[in-house]
C-alpha cells in the first residue's frame, strides 16, 4: 500500500485468501445443524446463547453458553474441525461440549477446553498446530499434555497461547521473528516459551507480528514492522518482545494484517498500515500509537485483516477500515477511515471479531454476522454477502 509494504508477504496473503475463498465457494457441504437467519428480530425458536465468536480467513467458530463449539465456512484445510474438508454454509459441531475459548486463523483454528487442554486443527504446513508435525489435521489434535492453557490466538501461520501461570508460548512460522524467541528456529512445530516473564495476560497474532498485554498493563510487540505495526516508532523487525511506549494502562490489543489497535483507560489507539483507513484516522501509516477520536468509553477491540471493530461501554458497536465486502456493517462497501457505528443497537457485549467478514454478540447471547460470505462463513446457508448485521440462530 505504500513504499515500505513488503510485496512478497502481501502477495502470499492475498493468494492464500483467494485459494480459501475459491475452495469454499466451489462446494458447500451438507447441513449439520439447522441455522435460521433473521434480519432484525429474534428467531422464533430460542437457542442456547453464544458466549464467544471468532472469524478466520473464510470461516467462523462460536462457543455456546453450554460449552458446545460450532464452526462453519471454508474448510479447505480442515479448519472447521469436523473431521472433513467439506465446506459448510451452516454450523457443524466440533467434538463434544466443554470448550472455553477459541480463535480462528487464516486456515487453522485452536481452542482451549474447560479442563485446560489446548487443541488445534486445520492447515499445518508451518507447524502452526503445535503437534510436532507439519501434517494437516481435519479434527482437533491436542497440543502437548499441559492442562494449564487459558488463552490462545491463531494467526496466519503461527499461534501463541498463555498458560495459567502467566507464561507465554508460541509456535509455527518464524520467518519474521513473530514467535518472539529470536530468528531461530525458522519453523517451530511445538510450543516455545517466549522469554521468562510470568505475567502475560493476553496475546494476539497478526500476519507476521505478535503483541501481548501483561498483568501490569504494559503492552509488548514483536515480529515484522513493515508499516509500523509494532508501535515502536520504527520500521523493521523486532526479534523478542519490546515494550510499546511507557503506558501501563493497556487492557486489550488486537493484531490485524499489518496494523494493530489497543484500548487503554477507555481510549482507543491504532498504529501500522493505513491503506484502507484501518487505523481509524486519515493519513499514512503510523509507527507509533495514535489516538482514534476523543471518546474515553471504549471497552474492547477486535479485528484482523484490514478491518477492526470495537465496543463502547454504552453497548454501541463501531467498525472501520476495509469494507469491500461490507464487513464494516454500515450498509455500504466504502472503506472507512474513522469508526462508523453499526446500526443503533446499544446491547452489544461480545466479540467483536472482524476480518473479511465480521461477527458480534448481543446481551441476549444472539450472534450477528455480516460481510463476505463467498465461503459460507456467515452461516446462513447461502454464499451471498451482506453489508449489515443479520442474526444467525444456532439450533440443535
Amino acid at each position: 500500500m505504500d513504499g515500505y509494504q513488503d510485496g512478497r508477504l502481501r502477495a502470499r496473503w492475498r493468494r492464500a485468501t483467494r485459494l480459501l475463498v475459491a475452495a469454499a465457494a466451489a462446494t458447500i457441504g451438507s447441513v449439520a445443524l439447522v441455522a435460521a437467519l433473521t434480519a432484525g428480530t429474534a428467531a422464533a425458536s430460542v437457542a442456547p446463547a453464544v458466549s464467544a465468536v471468532t472469524t478466520g480467513g473464510a470461516h467462523t467458530c462460536a462457543i455456546r453458553a453450554d460449552g458446545g463449539l460450532w464452526c462453519w465456512g471454508g474448510n479447505y484445510s480442515g479448519q472447521l474441525g469436523d473431521g472433513t474438508t467439506t465446506n459448510r454454509s451452516t454450523p457443524a459441531q466440533v467434538g463434544t461440549a466443554g470448550w472455553a475459548a477459541v480463535d480462528a486463523g487464516a486456515s487453522h483454528t485452536c481452542a482451549v477446553r474447560t479442563d485446560g487442554t489446548l487443541w488445534c486443527w486445520g492447515a499445518n504446513s508451518r507447524g502452526q498446530l503445535g503437534d510436532g508435525t507439519t501434517t494437516r489435521r481435519p479434527a482437533p489434535t491436542q497440543v502437548g499434555t499441559a492442562t494449564t492453557w487459558s488463552r490462545v490466538s491463531a494467526g496466519y501461520e503461527h499461534t501463541c497461547a498463555v498458560r495459567t501461570d502467566g507464561t507465554l508460548w508460541c509456535w509455527g512460522f518464524n520467518r519474521t521473528a513473530q514467535l518472539g524467541v529470536g530468528v531461530s528456529p525458522y519453523v517451530a512445530t511445538t510450543p516455545l516459551q517466549v522469554g521468562t516473564a510470568t505475567n502475560w495476560a493476553s496475546v494476539t497474532t497478526g500476519f507476521a507480528h505478535t503483541c501481548g498485554v501483561r498483568t501490569d498493563g504494559t503492552l509488548w510487540c514483536w515480529g515484522y514492522s513493515s508499516d509500523g505495526q509494532l508501535g515502536l516508532g520504527t520500521l523493521g523487525s523486532q526479534t523478542t518482545p519490546a515494550q510499546v511506549g511507557t503506558a501501563a494502562t493497556w487492557t486489550g490489543v488486537t493484531a490485524g494484517y499489518a496494523h494493530t489497535c489497543g484500548v487503554r483507560s477507555g481510549t482507543l489507539w491504532c498504529w501500522g498500515e493505513n491503506g484502507y483507513g484501518q487505523l481509524g484516522v486519515s493519513g499514512n501509516y503510523q509507527t507509533a500509537p495514535v489516538q482514534v477520536d476523543t471518546a474515553t468509553t471504549w471497552s474492547r477491540v477486535g479485528g484482523s485483516g484490514d478491518t477492526s471493530c470495537a465496543l463502547r461501554t454504552d453497548g454501541s458497536l463501531w467498525c472501520w477500515g476495509k469494507n469491500s465486502a461490507g464487513q464494516v456493517g454500515d450498509g455500504t462497501t466504502s472503506h472507512r477511515n474513522a469508526p462508523t457505528r453499526v446500526g443503533t443497537a446499544t446491547d452489544w457485549t461480545g466479540g467483536p471479531a472482524a476480518a473479511e467478514h465480521s461477527c458480534a454478540i448481543r446481551a441476549d447471547g444472539g450472534l450477528w454476522c455480516w460481510g463476505d460470505n463467498s465461503g459460507g462463513q456467515l452461516g446462513d446457508g447461502t454464499t451471498a454477502q451482506r453489508s449489515t448485521p443479520a442474526q444467525m440462530t444456532l439450533l440443535g
